[in-house]
């Protein structure tokens, strides 16, 4: 995702910033007020006051350099007037002293403005991500919501300290020298005028086309970056060694290497034609000056402390002039950063907290659970994907839920614990509508294991804690030993302080699933639901997690997305749902006897060798 500090340039003279075409379509699409942008700023208006001063300050007290000089140059050295040489050195030892000083404050005030509001839109954009539902997530890719979080928020100090201070540096030193420069010589400031320009213009010109050769390169390496986090990571590796592509990848990654060379030699040789053409003109400008000075018609009795004196704020000049230019790029650039921000926080949290929530204690808590004539559809499908489901579910009781690929098995369960809400219709617990429970009310009463459970880079320990974070060590033991893991963890080199390695490398598929199921049970939930929870496990494997979630199923209400029919022969219920409808309900034992769509499945699993050929 483009950033400001990717394509603009805070430092005149490295090249002529250009609008991003990225920048421009995300302003068309997301256009962002001003108002708003200064809202956020208005809570620090007074630091940025003295920031604007503390800038105006420095380039006014720099503006003496230029007129101590003259006068050193003109009346000090010629005369040997000692007394006055003295002042003026110390009035030039001050006044480098005192911008420095002075840019010191304004760097610190303006960093700790910039860090104040990146710590406000992070934690705002963070909060409010988390309160997006589920399907958000699965629309959008996990690099683009890090990018904004990240990238963007932090662009927001380039704002502050970069851009804007450049601006308001650039606009002072120029209006000041060019000031001086009229007050030295009138003449020289306009043969100065007549300069500049074409050598503004070569200057960008060459610029631009450094940073055409230097886009190109970015573009290569970004591609071999991409081949390098692909075939080198974990899963990366592991698939070009099943597969035996790893020589295709090999001659793939020489091919973009190679041709990495010439591009490289191109910015390199772009660089350097840049780095020439300032040479020349800021030698070129002051020859010219001394020419002017030298010639009768525009001498005019001119000192040498004059010329001096102007060159010296004429070369100045220079920066700041190409810095101003490049303002309305970096408008453009921030005013897109902050849309790209306020995109995302004004995205509407459909999944809420309700406004007037009902008390619901999880610890009184039977946990019935009702789906009543519930119907949804995913946002922007052209059909529901469940259609009118009603369902009872006794407190205490397994409820078994089987049925073909993409027949709304998961989409029914993912509504109870409002990872998506009902398009219509309602699911109750305790005759509660979960609509009307707090988030974190809710999260507490029901629990979830899914098929591919999320493990933290963090040890057991800390993987554990994520349910609870004030849980004892005694506590993390009892969830372990209920979920048959603490065998498994006493082993390890480390205990519960073992790294489980990224997404849970280190640990087995049935580890894993029995980590993320200790985790499940230390919050205690009345209600669970397992989702696919043993579907990629090999049998052994299988037998050892069904064992912990037989135990961990005792006294709770239970929904089971089953694999494998096997594991749900002794479910209170099996209902079978087929293109998000019940089409059957009932017991094992009274479903085979109908010889329905129940009988059907079980009678395919049983030709394959017991093994379900329906993978939820």
């Amino acid at each position: 995702m483009a950033r400001p500090d990717t394509h603009t340039n805070p430092t005149p003279g490295r090249g002529p910033a250009q609008r991003d075409p990225a920048d421009v379509a995300q302003l068309a699409a997301h256009p962002v007020s001003y108002r708003r942008i200064a809202r956020l700023f208005a809570p620090h208006a007074g630091r940025l006051s003295v920031v604007v001063l503390l800038i105006v300050a420095s380039s006014v007290i720099g503006l003496a350099t230029p007129f101590l000089t003259r006068s050193a140059v003109d009346d000090a050295i010629p005369h040997q007037d000692v007394p006055l040489l003295l002042q003026l050195v110390a009035g030039l030892v001050g006044v480098a002293i005192a911008t420095a000083v002075l840019g010191v404050v304004q760097t610190w005030l303006a960093t700790r403005i910039g860090q104040r509001i990146m710590h406000t839109l992070r934690t705002d954009l963070f909060a409010h991500l988390q309160r997006q539902d589920v399907g958000f997530f699965t629309r959008t890719r996990s690099g683009e919501v890090t990018s904004r979080l990240t990238n963007d928020v932090a662009g927001v100090q380039n704002v502050v300290t970069s851009s804007a201070t450049s601006a308001a540096a650039n606009l002072t030193t120029v209006v000041g020298s060019l000031v001086a420069m009229l007050a030295l010589s009138w003449r020289l400031t306009l043969i100065s005028l007549l300069v500049l320009p074409p050598a503004i213009y070569v200057s960008r010109k060459v610029a631009t086309m450094r940073r055409e050769v230097s886009a190109r390169r970015q573009a290569a390496l970004a591609s071999l970056h991409g081949q390098v986090e692909e075939s080198l990571s974990v899963g990366g590796a592991t698939l070009a060694k099943t597969l035996g592509s790893g020589p295709a990848l090999a001659e793939r990654f020489t091919t973009t290497s190679h041709g990495i060379l010439g591009l490289e030699v191109a910015a390199q040789l772009a660089g350097r034609w840049r780095m020439a053409t300032m040479s020349i003109v800021f030698a070129a400008i002051p020859a010219l000056l001394y020419l002017a000075a030298g010639l009768p018609a525009t001498s005019a009795g001119m000192t040498i402390g004059t010329l001096v004196a102007f060159t010296a704020l004429q070369g100045a000049l220079f920066r700041p002039l190409m810095g101003l230019l490049d303002v309305g790029v970096q408008l453009t650039a921030s005013s897109a950063l902050f849309s790209r921000l306020f995109e995302y926080l004004d995205l509407p949290v459909v999944v809420a907290d309700p406004a007037d929530p009902v008390p619901f204690a999880p610890e009184t808590v039977r946990g019935d659970v009702t789906f009543d004539d519930v119907t949804f559809r995913y946002p922007g499908a052209d059909r529901d994907a469940l259609h009118g489901i009603s369902l009872t579910v006794p407190a205490g009781s397994h409820l078994a839920l089987v049925g073909a690929t993409g027949s709304g098995k998961t989409t029914l369960a993912s509504l109870l614990p409002r990872l998506m809400d009902v398009t219509s219709g309602t699911v109750r617990i305790d005759g509660v509508d979960v609509r009307d429970v707090r988030l974190t009310d809710l999260a507490a009463v029901v629990g979830v294991v899914s098929q591919e459970p999320y493990l933290l880079h963090a040890s057991v320990a800390e993987n554990l804690r994520v349910a609870r974070p004030d849980a004892s060590d005694a506590e993390l033991e009892a969830a372990a030993r209920a979920a048959r893991l603490h065998d498994v963890v006493v082993d390890l080199p480390d205990g519960y302080e073992t790294i489980v390695g990224a997404r849970g490398h280190r640990f087995s598929g049935g580890e894993r699933q029995r980590l993320a199921l200790a985790r499940t049970l230390l919050r205690n939930p009345r209600v669970l639901v397992l989702d696919e929870a043993t579907a990629a496990l090999d049998t052994t494997t299988e037998r050892a997690v069904q064992h912990a979630l037989d135990q961990a199923r005792a006294g709770r209400t239970t929904i089971t997305i089953a694999h494998r029919l096997s594991t749900v022969v002794d479910a209170d219920l099996i209902a079978v749902v087929d293109d998000g409808r019940i089409v059957e309900q009932g017991s094992h034992t009274e479903l085979l006897a109908r010889g329905g769509a129940y009988a059907r499945l079980w009678r395919d699993a049983a030709q394959m060798g017991g093994k379900s050929a329906l993978a939820a």
